[in-house]
C-alpha cells in the first residue's frame, strides 16, 4: 500500500531546528516524544499554520506543500481537521448548531467524498452524541465535549484529522470514556489520524503507526509493536515506560475469576476481564519492569502467563542498576527489564532460552 501521508519538512524556530521526515499508510499515526521535541510544531506545519524554509507534504496524493515547485496550499484549502487539547466550542451554541456549523463548512469545500465522515447521522453514532443534541456545551463533560468537537472536525469532510493530545486535559475517567470512540474513529471513519501525544499508554493503544521525535528529528517510524520493541525507544520513554504490544484473539473468558484469555504468536495469556467479544482482536501492553526472567519453567508460582523464549538482545547498562532484554516469544517481541546483577548471575546473553513470567493484573488492555 502507497503511504497516505507524507512528511518532510525543515524549519528554524527561534533556536529550535525542526528536520523531520516520515511516511504512513494511515489509520491513525502517532506523534510521540518529550515536550518540546517538536511535534506540535511538526502538526501545525502539516495544517498549514506554519509555513516551512523547506519541505513537502502530500495527503491522499494531494500536494500540500512542495516548496521546491512553489507549491503552498492555504490552510483553509488542506480540508484538514483540527482536534485541540480543549474543545473550543462556540459556547453560544448547542451541541447541533457546532455540529451543523462543521457541515456548513464543508460546503465550502470540495466534494465528493464517500467518507462516513460527511454523514451527521453516522457521525452521531460513531460518537454516542446524539442524546446531546439540544444541550449547550456548558452542560458537558470534558469527554462529551471532545467528542462533539471531533465530530464538528469530521462533518467539515476533511482529508486528514490533526488531533494535538485531545486528551491531555481530561482525567482518567474522562480519558477511559473517549478512547473507545477514538478507536472507532480510527478505524470505520475512513480519514487518516495524525495524534499528537507524550502519553505512551494511549499510543500503545491507539496507534496503526509510532512517528518518535526528539529534539526536532524522526527517530524512528513504523508499525508501534515494531518501534516500541526497539531497545533505543526507552531513552524516549524512560525506564517506567518502556514495554511491548502484543495482539492477539480473544478465546474465551474465564467470568468465575474475571479473566479473558487471548490466543497470541507467544502463547495463551489470561489477562484482567476484557469487555471484548470471543473473536474480536484485542492489542495489549505489557510493561518491561513487569516481566521476569527465569532459565527453568517455573513451578508453583502465582504468575499465570510463562512463555518460553530466546533472548534476541541486550541492551546497554544505563546510569542506573537496569538492563533491557528484547525477547522472541513464539515470533512476538517482549521488552523485559533486569538489573545488571540479574542479568550476571544468571549468564543472560542473546541466544539464551529463557521463560518470561508475566502476572496477569499487569498487562495494559482495554
Amino acid at each position: 500500500m502507497s503511504p497516505v501521508v507524507e512528511v518532510c519538512v525543515e524549519h528554524r524556530l527561534g533556536q529550535f531546528d525542526l528536520k523531520a521526515s516520515f511516511a504512513s499508510e494511515g489509520r491513525l499515526t502517532a506523534l510521540f516524544g518529550r515536550s518540546g521535541s517538536g511535534k506540535t510544531s511538526l502538526v501545525n506545519v502539516v495544517g498549514g499554520l506554519i509555513a516551512p524554509r523547506r519541505g513537502r507534504i502530500v495527503v491522499d496524493g494531494q500536494v500540500l506543500l512542495d516548496t521546491d515547485r512553489g507549491v503552498f496550499l492555504p490552510k483553509h484549502r488542506r480540508r484538514i481537521g483540527y482536534v485541540f487539547q480543549e474543545a473550543r466550542l462556540f459556547p453560544h451554541l448547542t451541541v447541533r448548531q457546532n455540529l451543523l456549523y462543521g457541515r456548513w463548512f464543508s460546503g465550502r469545500r470540495a466534494a465528493g467524498t464517500d467518507s462516513l465522515a460527511g454523514d451527521l447521522d453516522s457521525v452521531l453514532d460513531l460518537l454516542g452524541i446524539s442524546h446531546l443534541l439540544e444541550r449547550g456545551p456548558a452542560a458537558l463533560s470534558g469527554g462529551e465535549k471532545q467528542r462533539v468537537a471531533i465530530g464538528r472536525a469530521l462533518l467539515a469532510r476533511p482529508r486528514l484529522l490533526l488531533m494535538d493530545e485531545p486528551l491531555a486535559s481530561l482525567d482518567e475517567a474522562r480519558k477511559a470514556e473517549i478512547l473507545p470512540y477514538i478507536e472507532r474513529l480510527r478505524d470505520e471513519a475512513g480519514v487518516p489520524i495524525i495524534y499528537v501525544s507524550h502519553a505512551m499508554a494511549e499510543v500503545a493503544r491507539l496507534a496503526t503507526t509510532l512517528v518518535t521525535l526528539d529534539r526536532g528529528v524522526v527517530t524512528a517510524c513504523g508499525p508501534t509493536a515494531q518501534v516500541m520493541s526497539r531497545l533505543g525507544t526507552v531513552g524516549l520513554t524512560g525506564a517506567a515506560e518502556a514495554g511491548s504490544i502484543i495482539e492477539g484473539e480473544v478465546a474465551g473468558h474465564d467470568d468465575a475469576f474475571g479473566l479473558t484469555l487471548l490466543s497470541t504468536r507467544a502463547g495463551m495469556l489470561q489477562i484482567a476481564r476484557s469487555r471484548a467479544a470471543i473473536g474480536a482482536h484485542l492489542r495489549v501492553r505489557i510493561l518491561a519492569s513487569d516481566v521476569l526472567i527465569s532459565l527453568r519453567e517455573p513451578v508453583d508460582v502465582s504468575a499465570l502467563n510463562i512463555l518460553p523464549g530466546t533472548i534476541v538482545e541486550i541492551g546497554p547498562r544505563g546510569e542506573g542498576a537496569g538492563v533491557e532484554l528484547r525477547l522472541d516469544c513464539g515470533g512476538e517481541t517482549l521488552l523485559a527489564r533486569v538489573t545488571a546483577k540479574s542479568a550476571s548471575q544468571l549468564g543472560l546473553q542473546p541466544g539464551s532460552a529463557i521463560f518470561a513470567v508475566i502476572k496477569s493484573v499487569s498487562i495494559d488492555g482495554p
